[in-house]
């Protein structure tokens, strides 16, 4: 590309750069408009070098389409590119966010809105979600919004929780959470403090593509919210204010302070270090032992091949090896952004038990109503109190409802349904004590609508403790559990497709699996004896067939049931390029022969993976355990 006069990150228009003709008219168009709008020297650079390469293909996937939003919001790959996070797509949003918000808010300038931002960088691109936190400042203050900036990394249930507490119009928060070190995202919330769900995030990508050139210089001024007027940095009242509130998940406090328990944290080399260790003091807790190489940030999370908790004992390595040297009964791990949390428990002497997002929300869901009944002794009130769960999840808090009174609801997929639900029951005097989301994201009470790494992990501390008295281990009290409510056998897992298009063949296969607009009729010799497809909005349990949860047509998601009782469903993942498979076995109470339950589901997940997906065929990468 031409460039006749040199410009900054915060220099004069690009109005000498010409975009070199490559004949394809639209990437042409696409890179033109790149090139009068981007400032970044680091993004403009990336580009040069795919223009000089000839690499016409990674030209128009970075150009030639735009990001939308999913369950986390936008998340991309960090680089240049309009379907990229960089320092314009991110001045692009804000201002489509600022335009939205106008329209929704007319006291947005008394308002204004709350940003934070994770630890995440790339050198290659210049970016560092600080950075693009700094640049969602200065499109705000740039129009007069008061932005409430925290002056370092915080975890992502401190937007939500800020958002709410000094009633904010909308919050964002730069981070990718747990995705590969190349991402990094946009998360938008809404004045209720839940994630943006529909008709919002579609408003708002209507703004943004009404807004994509930036408005002037201040958008790229990172440093406008260190000297204006309307900057404030909410960290010590907000820090304060959730310390405080955390109390009212301390039930036990009597027990804490004589812990003979030893707990490691991990950060995964993100933000919860100091956040996690002031919550275990609250609690009146002695800190847990940090890992000690994983404290810090990193944004190339050095110590792990991937940064995510989830993936279980592969990645906990570090974590149980300094819990053997401490003699450690429990380990906790929060994702990078602290908005989910991994358990590990001793098993013994013989091993670690490391706990799924299922097992560790039927101990939780446990907890929660135990206490409440504990400080709600009449079973009136109970009928008020409401446990969430997202439909891809365990149904161990059903039969907990079932049993208990109290009432149960699902979501789809994705923490946002479940805060905007917990909004709307709140309006008509109903309270969620819990909710979660199997991929290990919980939330303990209802003081943020977001998915809680911080609170979980000293709950879960302070569950272990209580049990040490009944000289029960978590694992022990999990097994008590389904002996009590049903055995509740689930598997998770995924398969990796970085081909959109095998993903829609696969899905439309399936959809048409014997003849036009049939579904499978059994899966690994079992009837298939009811079909939901919420893509579609087709229920085939419904006297209307019709799903009764909202129709998400911008993902694939499709639930069977089977005659032996196991329900498995298939979607897409709304962050990263994976199907995702989840299936579970529910027994009745009573039912106790659990390895003849696990063969069962065994051969199902087996069958739904290798019969409707076929990995081989459709070149997928099986999950590296």
């Amino acid at each position: 590309m031409e460039d006749t006069a040199e410009t900054g990150v915060t220099g004069d228009l690009n109005a000498n750069l010409r975009w070199p003709s490559t004949g394809d008219l639209q990437l042409d168009k696409a890179g033109q408009q790149w090139v009068d709008w981007d400032r970044n020297p680091w993004t403009r650079a990336q580009l040069d070098s795919l223009v000089e390469a000839g690499r016409l293909d990674d030209l128009r996937s970075r150009l030639c389409s735009r990001m939308s939003f999913g369950t986390a919001g936008l998340r991309a790959p960090m680089g240049a590119g309009f379907n990229r996070i960089n320092d314009l797509t991110i001045i692009q949003s804000t201002q489509g966010l600022y335009a939205y918000l106008c329209r929704c808010f007319a006291d947005l300038s008394s308002r204004g809105v709350v940003v934070g931002y994770d630890t995440r960088g790339q050198e290659e691109s210049g970016c560092s979600s600080q950075r693009l936190a700094k640049l969602t400042a200065a499109v705000m203050l740039s129009r007069d919004v008061p932005v409430h900036l925290f002056s370092t990394f915080v975890p992502t249930p401190y937007v939500p929780y800020a958002v709410k507490k000094l009633g904010a119009a909308s919050g964002v928060m730069i981070t990718a959470s747990h995705n590969p070190k190349e991402d990094n995202g946009y998360k938008v919330y809404w004045c209720n403090g839940a994630q943006i769900a529909s008709p919002h995030d579609k408003e708002v990508l209507h703004c943004i593509e009404e807004q994509l050139e930036p408005w002037n210089a201040s958008c790229w001024d990172e440093k406008l919210v260190d000297h204006s007027s309307l900057g404030t940095d909410p960290l010590t009242q907000i820090n304060s204010c959730y310390m405080d509130d955390l109390t009212s998940l301390c039930f036990h406090r009597d027990l804490n302070s004589g812990c003979t328990l030893k707990f490691i944290h991990s950060s995964f080399h993100g933000v919860g270090h100091n956040f996690v260790q002031q919550a275990f003091r609250v609690f009146g807790f002695a800190p847990p032992i940090p890992v000690p190489e994983q404290k810090d940030p990193d944004p190339n999370f050095s110590t792990v091949r991937c940064p995510n908790p989830e993936e279980g004992e592969s990645v906990l390595e570090l974590s149980l090896l300094l819990a053997d040297r401490e003699n450690a009964q429990i380990v906790l791990a929060t994702d990078p952004d602290a908005d989910r949390l991994a358990v590990a428990e001793q098993s013994n002497g013989c091993g670690w038990k490391v706990f799924s997002g299922n097992e560790l929300a039927a101990l939780l869901g446990w907890w929660m109503f135990f206490n409440w009944k504990e400080n709600h002794p009449d079973p009136v009130d109970t009928e008020s109190i409401y446990m969430l769960a997202t439909t891809v999840s365990s149904k161990i808090l059903q039969a907990f409802a079932r049993t208990e009174g109290f009432q149960f609801e699902e979501t789809l997929p994705g923490f946002k349904w479940i805060g905007n639900r917990i909004h709307e029951l709140s309006k008509t005097g109903n309270r969620v004590i819990f909710a979660f989301e199997e991929s290990i994201g919980f939330l303990c009470g209802s003081m943020v609508p977001e998915k809680d790494g911080v609170s979980a992990a000293v709950v879960v501390a302070e569950m272990a403790v209580y049990l040490q008295t009944k000289k029960l281990s978590l694992n022990q009290q999990l097994h008590n559990i389904y002996r009590t409510y049903g055995y509740h056998v689930s598997k998770t897992s995924y398969i990796t497709c970085n081909d959109p298009p095998t993903i829609q063949r696969i899905f439309s296969r399936i959809r048409n699996f014997d003849r036009d607009a049939s579904y499978p009729k059994e899966c690994g010799g079992v009837r298939i004896v009811h079909v939901r497809d919420v893509t579609t909005g087709y229920d085939s349990s419904r006297p209307d067939l019709r799903s009764v949860l909202p129709v998400s047509r911008s993902s694939q998601m499709i639930t069977f049931t089977l005659q032996n009782g196991v329900v498995a469903t298939l979607r897409t993942s709304g962050t990263e390029p994976k199907i995702k498979y989840y299936t579970e076995f529910c027994a009745a109470p009573g039912e106790s022969d659990v390895s003849q339950l696990e063969e069962e589901l065994r051969k199902v997940t087996d069958a739904l993976v290798d019969e409707f997906l076929e990995p081989d065929k459709n070149h997928l990468i099986r999950r590296f355990v």
